[in-house]
């Protein structure tokens, strides 16, 4: 009895912990945001004596989100809805041993990812495809590079059962139609999490726009950080405003969807 207290303890300090590493970084961000320059400049970790909303709105001006925020609604929407569709109709055939090496097919994928980022081959097969500095370039590297999705999708279908593929076969059932009709719906929760992993991985992404995506039309949300640094002065409550900016979208994302996430965490704990 004495030994589950202390675990429940030892639980407790560890949950905390973990709140405490996500939530103070956030705080301090949302903290710097609502200073002045000068407050800020006086005492960065002090908190803020007043509220300066007004700081969202030149943050929104100065780093040229309204022009930058529809391109990475574009980039993400594209590469979260394709990583999904291929991953589902790649997933499920391997997961279910209908093609020939299923086995090997899903180790090199799994090799893959513990390899180093192929940044020097990509750039070239986009030079060569003439994609570079086309958004369609950027959006399929951005679809291709998240295996971990099609990982996941592999591991939640082998825990869905094969009678529903023969009931379905039985029934005449097409292929697709099974996918999108059977399959799918009953992986809402890995799914859910496959979209959080891919919007977040593409959302905030800078350093791939600004390798292969050099016309300033072109960039995304996050190329409005750039506009808080300058070569004397950094404008830190502007670009704390700009974080905060490019965070939101997420945050909704996730509102919308942790309904699934819990439902998938809850799912896993109980299969057999």
């Amino acid at each position: 009895m004495k030994v589950n207290r202390t675990l429940q303890i030892a639980s407790y300090i560890v949950i905390l912990v973990l709140i405490a590493l996500y939530v103070i970084p956030l705080f301090l961000v949302l903290n710097t945001s609502v200073k002045t320059v000068e407050e800020f400049n006086l005492s960065p970790n002090a908190l803020a004596t007043s509220i300066h909303l007004g700081n969202f709105v030149k943050a929104w001006q100065l780093g040229n989100f309204e022009k930058y925020f529809l391109n990475s609604l574009l980039y993400t929407s594209v590469a979260t809805v394709l990583t999904v569709l291929l991953s589902l109709f790649a997933a499920f055939p391997l997961a279910r041993g209908y093609v020939k090496w299923s086995s090997a097919i899903y180790l090199f994928f799994l090799l893959s990812i513990f390899l180093p980022n192929p940044m020097v081959p990509q750039f070239k097969m986009i030079q060569w495809m003439h994609l570079y500095n086309n958004p369609i370039g950027y959006m399929i590297l951005k679809t291709t590079g998240t295996g971990i999705v099609f990982m996941m999708f592999v591991g939640y279908i082998k825990s869905i059962s094969r009678d529903l593929d023969e009931a379905a076969g039985m029934d005449g059932c097409g292929y697709g139609r099974f996918l999108f009709s059977i399959v799918f719906p009953l992986m809402k929760p890995v799914v859910a999490t496959g979209i959080t992993l891919t919007a977040i991985q593409t959302w905030n992404d800078i350093i791939g726009p600004t390798i292969y995506l050099s016309n300033e039309k072109y960039a995304p949300v996050t190329k409005g950080l750039f506009s808080f640094y300058g070569q004397y002065t950094n404008q830190w409550p502007l670009l704390a405003c700009g974080i905060m900016i490019i965070v939101l979208p997420l945050i909704i994302l996730y509102l919308f969807v942790q309904r699934y996430l819990v439902d998938g965490a809850l799912a896993g704990a109980v299969k057999s």
